[in-house]
């Protein structure tokens, strides 16, 4: 530390070298609430709950019925304070300013008892003059007022008419009013997680001092001229010139590996003061494009930008630069009503595959780098190549969407507004501009993001009349959605990115909303845009009730995380299905029985007396439920890419709602809070495979289609089998000839009536068959192998009781699990409790006498561990 701040003091003090300084005030403050009963040391970046927990004052805001009984942190007012010293003379800068990254929302903020500003926005950095208030020693305070307090305050203060909704559904256990403060909407609760409306300095927060000039930002787009077919770099810096005359200079960008130098003078005069520079990437260099995963390589250059001023001041900025071109394709279809809806990257079509993005935590400071890049590594591992970050979360840290950038992530970003009206007085409208200005700066150089979305599910709440508008109203309500997503946010977005599509929402019908006044009479039009589905009545298992749309960006069903992840936030009293700690955990009415009654439709339920072995049998029998829900919808959106069928198709996007837990409970996700994989992330590495046969019966007839996402044709041969329930060997096997799967084609490759089928298969029946089936080139197996249920699992005959063993080696960082079964076992699921790690495979069909599955710990573990914490199900175990 004292060498720490010698160095500070050493950079500061020479003026004739440095003309600023920071100094972060980040570490340990002092919390208290409204009246003093309370006052702890605090951590910032952080929260109130963290600070608390921290020193066991409270218990796990997760544990039982935490979120509950800790209301009252929310519903109080709290104090932050810090005094300080300054490690370098104040009077020897010209401007000192206090910096704040993000604060968690509504403050007053004084220094030395001067009020220095107020803030009410969660996604804005705020920046306060302090030169003349700065002292020696300085003592700052930031006065929270509770967001629950305050959102219901700015709803009464409403008093023209209602902006609905006023509360959430009971079920949600949360708070009213969110559409009245700009936060984490999720924050007052949602059908997936808890009401924990934190406060707290969540992101950094300094002082910097300067003198002549300082840079406040700058920020870039690499733009792609198609008329003289190069690349162009726009590059705009912000400075605030404190200089009473102009500062002169040069500025020097270079790229080193594009052979890129080009040096450009400026002269800054007093003020704020915008500086816009074009680099010209020379054509003749090959520049090597950004491509998403599975596509090509996430290729970037690094970029310095060199400011040298009058003065001797140099201002010298980093970056790395990635060159790719985006086009949503909106355009006529042969043989269909509608428009297109798809995403060129490159000039090449591609397929979206993947899931909608939650936040991690209800507490942003437990979002670790390692979390992130553990749930966002569980991506590209089930072959995803895109996220939507929801619209009612936080757009992410930075280290999100660098992540995202170096692992082929496309990202479609929502803005913070979802499933809700909002106010559009002047002082909300102004919020939301510089919100949206900042964050569009902040995120635009990023090549993963792909799109900008105005919000979520709000043009559909509107014109669906969620909130029983009368409709004389409606013309009102619809003029304020055009004034905030338009006139408002439209209108920033394009000031300051051109490069990326805008949309005004998730779902809309796109160009047709627009032509239809910006908001669509039916925004699940299948023939425009985007839709979200869901039914939990109708049996999944049915693909023609799915919309054959042209993108689907929501869609989903629910299931329970794993009895290990509960376990850390429950007691023995809770470990029950219809326990109190169960329906209290489910924020979707009657969720717990519609995961329930989506299982009895093709499985037999769990038998046992004993609670705790029913309670884990019901929790593996609805993640069976989810992933096999959820493969035989995203299977018919692949197969639904090259063709029309009754004026409807086209599909070119699947995000299945959601990826990640934002706490222990049921919800649509594939990974469980903290990033253990689901049966339903283990099927998305197979029905998102690159290359993919798709099975499906259409009356009584067994269709299989070859998709594939290649850039080059691939000429395969399908294999399919037949096998009984009751015997390990084949009971018969079909190769067909060759064929070619186009790039980017889903087709038809093999078509045979079910009774011819099982006549063949010496008269097997659909009870007690099972067909699966897949691709070869060269007599090699090229992606996953694919089953098709005959009948429901629970008509299955002659399916016995598996008695699986495995046999577990270290090879190298991971671990062989050598199995052998005594019969054929559906959705085999391995575990090993709470050791941090995935399998290769898992809740497969084991159709052979012995298979290898690799598992790779996320940590150091060993061979006795895992031996004691393996465990097996297969379904017939439940019984």
């Amino acid at each position: 530390m004292c060498l720490l701040l010698f160095l500070l003091l050493a950079l500061c003090q020479a003026g004739h070298i440095a003309r600023a300084c920071s100094y972060s005030l980040r570490g340990s403050w002092q919390i208290r609430n409204a009246n003093g009963s309370l006052e702890l040391p605090g951590t910032v970046p952080g929260c109130v709950h963290s600070a608390l927990f921290q020193q066991g004052l409270i218990q796990d805001p997760y544990y039982r019925f935490n979120d509950l009984h800790y209301r009252w942190i929310s519903l109080d007012n709290w104090t932050y304070s810090k005094e300080f010293k300054m490690p370098f003379n104040h009077s020897k800068w010209q401007k000192v300013n206090l910096i704040f990254e993000g604060i968690d929302t509504v403050t007053k903020i004084l220094l030395n008892n001067v009020t220095v500003g107020k803030t009410d926005n969660m996604f804005s950095r705020y920046s306060f003059d302090i030169t003349t208030m700065v002292r020696d020693v300085n003592f700052i305070e930031l006065r929270f007022q509770s967001a629950v307090l305050y959102a219901a305050q700015q709803s009464e203060a409403h008093t023209g008419y209602q902006v609905p909704p006023n509360c959430p559904p009971l079920v949600q256990k949360g708070e009213c009013h969110v559409n009245f403060i700009r936060k984490e909407q999720c924050s007052f609760s949602w059908d997936w997680g808890p009401s924990f409306p934190t406060q707290g300095i969540w992101k950094d927060v300094r002082i910097e001092a300067y003198n002549i000039c300082h840079l406040n930002y700058f920020t870039f787009s690499p733009i792609y001229d198609n008329s003289t077919q190069e690349w162009n770099i726009e590059i705009e810096s912000s400075f605030d010139v404190v200089s009473s005359k102009p500062v002169g200079g040069q500025v020097v960008v270079a790229i080193p590996k594009l052979q890129t130098q080009q040096t450009y003078s400026i002269e800054l005069q007093p003020g704020e003061r915008i500086v816009e520079l074009l680099v010209k990437i020379n054509k003749n260099i090959s520049v090597e494009n950004w491509w998403p995963h599975g596509h090509g390589n996430q290729a970037g250059y690094n970029m310095t930008i060199l400011f040298k001023l009058d003065g001797d001041l140099n201002i010298e900025k980093s970056a790395k630069v990635y060159f790719r071109t985006v086009e949503l394709i909106e355009e006529p279809i042969e043989g269909s009503s509608g428009l297109s809806f798809y995403f060129k990257i490159n000039g090449f079509p591609i397929f979206l595959k993947g899931s909608n993005w939650i936040p991690a935590d209800s507490f942003q400071d437990r979002v670790t780098s390692d979390l992130l890049r553990l749930l966002l590594q569980s991506a590209v591992d089930a072959n995803m190549n895109a996220l939507r970050v929801w619209g009612g979360g936080i757009y992410e840290q930075d280290e999100f969407y660098e992540l995202c950038d170096q692992l082929g992530i496309m990202i479609w970003q929502d803005f913070m507004f979802a499933c809700a009206l909002y106010p559009t007085d002047r002082s909300f409208m102004d919020s939301v501009s510089a919100e949206v200005a900042y964050q569009i700066r902040r995120l635009k150089s990023h090549p993963s993001i792909i799109i900008w979305s105005g919000n979520n599910e709000n043009e559909a709440a509107l014109m669906m009349n969620w909130y029983d508008i009368p409709p004389s109203d409606y013309p009102m309500y619809i003029n304020d959605y055009v004034m905030l997503y338009v006139k408002n946010i439209r209108e920033v977005v394009l000031a300051g990115d051109s490069t990326r599509p805008f949309i005004t929402s998730s779902p809309t019908n796109g160009v047709e909303s627009i032509a239809e006044g910006w908001v669509s009479h039916n925004p699940y039009d299948t023939h425009f845009g985007d839709v979200h589905y869901y039914s939990y009545s109708s049996d999944c298992w049915n693909w023609k009730l799915f919309p054959k749309a042209r993108f689907v960006s929501e869609y989903g069903y629910q299931s329970w995380p794993s009895f290990n992840t509960l376990e850390k936030v429950s007691s023995k009293a809770d470990w029950s299905f219809r326990s109190k700690f169960s329906l209290h955990r489910q924020h979707h009415a009657r969720g717990n029985t519609e995961m329930l009654y989506q299982a009895d439709l093709h499985f037999k339920l769990p038998q046992s007396t004993d609670p705790l072995r029913a309670f884990r049998d019901t929790i593996y029998l609805t993640q069976v439920t989810q992933a096999q829900c959820v493969k035989i919808e995203t299977e018919f959106y692949r197969r639904s890419r090259s063709e029309i069928v009754n004026g409807e198709g086209h599909t070119m996007g699947a995000l299945y709602w959601q990826l990640n837990d934002v706490w222990q409970a049921p919800s649509w996700s594939s990974l469980e809070y903290g990033g253990k994989w689901k049966m339903l992330h283990y099927f998305a590495q197979h029905f998102f495979a690159a290359l993919l046969p798709v099975g499906f019966e259409d009356h009584d007839v067994f269709y299989v289609y070859g998709v594939s996402d290649l850039h080059s044709e691939c000429r395969v041969t399908l294999t399919v089998r037949v096998h009984t329930w009751s015997s390990l060997e084949p009971l018969c096997s079909h190769v067909t000839g060759h064929f070619v799967i186009n790039s980017g084609e889903a087709i038809l490759i093999y078509k045979e009536p079910v009774p011819s089928l099982l006549r063949r298969c010496w008269n097997c029946t659909r009870q007690s068959c099972v067909v699966s089936f897949y691709l070869s080139a060269d007599s090699k197996p090229l992606g996953p192998t694919n089953y098709h249920f005959l009948s429901s699992p629970k008509e299955a005959v002659g399916l016995q009781k598996a008695h699986i063993t495995a046999l577990i080696s270290q090879q190298g960082d991971t671990f062989a699990f050598d199995l052998e079964t005594s019969a054929v076992a559906p959705f085999v699921w391995l575990d090993v409790g709470s050791i941090p790690g995935r399998f290769s495979d898992n809740g497969f069909l084991m159709t052979e006498k012995t298979r290898t599955i690799l598992f790779y710990p996320w940590e150091p573990t060993s061979k006795s561990k895992l031996e004691q914490s393996f465990h097996v199900t297969s379904l017939t175990n439940i019984y």
